[in-house]
């Protein structure tokens, strides 16, 4: 192996802005931002979710933000916004934002310890839908 996962991480981390989860949700609430979380669908249905936030799979956001590709979404061409992604634990996020910046989209940040600090830092959450329960067959 060449490079490790880590090492990937630790080199685009070194090309992209990162912000605080509070600096990016005042971005949010300023209409300045758009914060995309790009965690895959059964994590928002653990963790919960961040209010507000655009959902984009990870594996779907390069053709999601591509407006020639045929999955274009219009979310992503609002002239003046940033764009700050997230995951989890920043590790995705890092790789996406990097990717985003590579195809020209601009301003583009990720979020400081991703989902994981932005919850420990007390910032709202949409709490995750309750599993329904099994119905008994008595």
């Amino acid at each position: 192996m060449k490079k490790t996962a880590e090492q990937l991480v630790a080199e685009a981390t070194a090309e992209i802005v990162t912000v605080k989860p509070e600096d990016a949700l005042a971005m949010q609430t300023a209409g300045e931002a758009v914060l995309v979380d790009i965690r895959d669908i059964r994590e928002l249905g653990r963790e919960g979710k961040v209010p507000d936030a655009v959902h984009a799979p990870r594996g779907m956001l390069e053709f999601w933000v591509d407006p020639a590709s045929k999955y274009h979404r219009d979310v992503f061409a609002q002239p003046g916004k940033t764009y700050i992604f997230f995951c989890a634990a920043a590790w995705r996020s890092a790789l996406a934002t990097r990717d985003m910046q590579n195809m020209g989209l601009a301003p583009v940040a990720h979020i400081e310890g991703g989902f994981a600090q932005w919850r420990e830092s007390g910032l709202p959450i949409t709490a995750p839908e309750p599993k329904p329960q099994a119905k008994s067959t008595k």
